[in-house]
């Protein structure tokens, strides 16, 4: 069955020098993300990894203009979202990009139908010709069955998969999604992920998730491992590069983390050849 998504292909997502704070309820600010340089280019397909609290899930709402970042910019394709007027931001959420967040409930009516979920979440485009028939969205999600059953009687599983089927509904050029095979079977899972897969391999759609399941993130073309609010690490075509950040600093590879504690000694030589060599000279006393 050909896929009934219509959008107008991917478009270019960059980060400069992006920063970003939050104040807790103790009145204390601490810092999210710090100094994000960043670019996905139109089509790519991307997954965030990194422990809780490493800002990966922040970075995602600053791409989709939930929120906007306290330093740096954002953009989208030549567009800078992190300064558009809300009125300007709300349209570029109904067309251009869409953001499934974590928990499919939070991206659903639960006492709507599945089909009236689909038809609400293209509210702002439905002068589009392009757009799905919601009908054909729900079969493609393996719900074409339960159009008129409401939200609050389905599983977990087909939650999520209705969640998918109404952020795909605008065509958007730029696709988020925050952990969005959390707590799903191997078979809903999978479902999930190879549906992405599908948006992006035969409409150009970028998409970018975090996920914190490195089987899902193997799927990807291209990963990128945060820790502590930057980016430590990218993998692409199945090798792992770290990534040099601001002031040289450079996140060693996981492995090598749990050998190395903090305060251990290294030096760094550039062998003949151009190459550097990291070599472990002490270990903190």
């Amino acid at each position: 069955m050909p896929l009934p998504v219509r959008g107008a292909g991917g478009i270019e997502v960059r980060c400069e020098g992006v920063v970003h704070l939050y104040r807790t309820f103790a009145g204390h600010d601490v810092v999210a993300l710090r100094g994000i340089d960043l670019t996905i280019a139109a089509g790519e397909r991307v997954a965030f990894l990194g422990p809780s609290g490493c800002g990966k899930s922040t970075l995602l709402t600053l791409l989709g203009g939930i929120q906007r970042p306290s330093a740096g910019r954002v953009f989208l394709g030549d567009l800078e979202v992190s300064r558009l007027s809300e009125r300007r931001l709300a349209r570029v959420r109904s067309g251009t990009v869409s953001t499934m967040l974590q928990g499919a409930s939070r991206n659903l009516l639960p006492y709507a139908t599945a089909r009236q979920n689909v038809r609400f979440a293209r509210l702002g485009a439905e002068d589009r010709a392009d757009l799905p028939h919601v009908d054909e969205l729900l079969d493609l999600v393996g719900l074409g069955e339960l159009r008129n059953q409401v939200v609050s009687t389905m599983s977990g599983g087909q939650r999520q998969r209705l969640a998918l089927a109404s952020a795909a509904a605008t065509g958007p050029q730029l696709l988020l999604a925050d952990e969005p095979t959390s707590q799903l079977s191997h078979v809903d899972r999978d479902a999930v992920v190879s549906l992405l897969h599908r948006i992006g391999d035969e409409y150009g759609t970028t998409v970018v998730v975090v996920t914190h399941q490195e089987e899902v993130a193997r799927t990807f073309p291209r990963t990128v491992t945060m820790k502590a609010g930057r980016i430590g690490a990218e993998g692409r075509a199945g090798s792992e590069y770290s990534v040099v950040g601001d002031e040289g600093l450079l996140h060693l590879p996981p492995h090598l983390v749990d050998l190395w504690p903090s305060g251990t000694l290294v030096r760094i030589e550039e062998t003949d050849d151009g190459r550097l060599v990291i070599i472990r000279e002490g270990t903190p006393s």
